[in-house]
């Protein structure tokens, strides 16, 4: 039976507002911009995607905006009328119309993923090689706080879902002080869950050899990005010097980024952001490429909300790359969901939706509530 045909693609813009604000290196966000991206087949099937980058235009150089117009003007044109099977022939004929916007690029792969799954009734994960496992372990980030409302944080994560690590946010202020705010944190705790930290590339090369070991002293667990993306030769003396793992997250924004860290020794784990890969195609690459060199990979968040987290829960599912836990705690930041149907956070886990597709359906009331007018 011939594959059924992309007859449409529509997107719009959510402003989706957050249980707290959260802090970046550089930004602090409310809310959530989310590119919902919506992919409609001849056979009736629909999917759904997001696009979306965190902290905004900072971060990955794309905002809500601009991947609206390069879907609509240049990346719709370009899919619709073709089969909905061909999805990769269909992203790499992409390059030819649109160079680098990788962002905007998964938002419209994950939708044409989702809706060709719907279509055949079955999981996304089975388009992505098949679910071997049914939940990850998932680090939930703090935003850059005060140490009591961090402590308190903490503590109500642990008792309402069971948080076994958690992520620390630096690199806006002084190092000085934020090291002492961190070891501090790390201190109240007092070993009862594990933590790591995200510097978003905003130290230099000084500032981490004399910062980083304090906090390696502290009992820092993990070290994310915290020189510039690309500095590799500072990053791989952080991680051949410092004794504690390095996660690349900026570095790594392809494949080709992941083979230029790997021949560097640049890192001990990989971030994968299915957003800023391009796509689950480009992200099951770079995942390969992380597990034939001995590399950890990590299920990283650009904050999406539940289309997009669940698109890379099946993404994780399917690959056995990914062997250090993930922090796709998206919608769990959101005051309010969308989707007719939540995602599962219990017992420091994130369970993978159930059903075709992503597994999850949409709350029109909901979406047209939050549709940015």
């Amino acid at each position: 039976m011939s594959a059924p045909i992309i007859e449409a693609i529509e997107t719009r813009i959510l402003d989706v507002p957050l249980i707290r604000p959260h802090g970046f290196a550089t930004f602090t966000a409310n809310e959530q911009p989310i590119l919902l991206v919506q992919v409609r087949l001849s056979d009736g099937a629909e999917g759904f995607g997001e696009g979306v980058v965190p902290g905004g235009a900072w971060w990955g150089g794309e905002t809500v905006e601009t991947m609206q117009v390069i879907i609509e003007k240049y990346l719709a044109p370009a899919t619709i009328g073709r089969k909905a099977s061909e999805i990769s022939g269909i992203v790499h004929d992409w390059e030819r119309h649109v160079a680098n916007m990788r962002f905007a690029k998964a938002g419209l792969e994950i939708a044409l993923f989702d809706a060709y799954a719907r279509s055949l009734n079955i999981p996304l994960a089975d388009l992505l090689g098949g679910k071997f496992r049914d939940s990850l372990d998932c680090t939930w980030a703090l935003g850059v706080l005060p140490l009591d409302e961090a402590v308190a944080e903490v503590e109500e994560r642990i008792a309402s879902h069971g948080h076994k690590s958690f992520k620390l946010k630096m690199g806006s202020g002084d190092p000085a002080t934020d090291v002492s705010r961190i070891a501090e944190l790390v201190d109240a705790l007092e070993g009862r869950v594990s933590f790591r930290i995200d510097i978003n590339a905003r130290w230099d090369r000084l500032t981490s050899l004399r910062f980083l070991p304090v906090l390696a002293e502290a009992g820092v667990e993990l070290f994310e990005q915290p020189t510039p993306a690309d500095d590799l030769d500072t990053l791989r003396e952080i991680t051949q010097r410092i004794g504690v793992p390095v996660m690349a997250d900026e570095s790594v924004c392809s494949p080709a980024d992941a083979l230029a860290v790997v021949q560097k020794q640049a890192a001990d784990v990989i971030a994968i952001k299915t957003t800023k890969l391009g796509g689950l195609l480009d992200s099951k690459k770079t995942a390969a490429i992380a597990e034939t060199a001995g590399l950890a990979c990590h299920g990283a968040t650009s904050l999406e909300g539940p289309f997009g987290t669940a698109a890379s829960l099946h993404f994780c599912a399917s690959t056995p790359a990914v062997t250090y836990g993930t922090e796709l705690f998206g919608p769990m930041l959101l005051k309010e969901t969308y989707v007719e149907n939540d995602i599962e956070y219990r017992d420091g886990k994130v369970f993978v939706p159930e059903g075709p597709g992503t597994g999850l359906n949409p709350d029109w009331d909901q979406i047209k509530k939050f549709t940015r007018k």
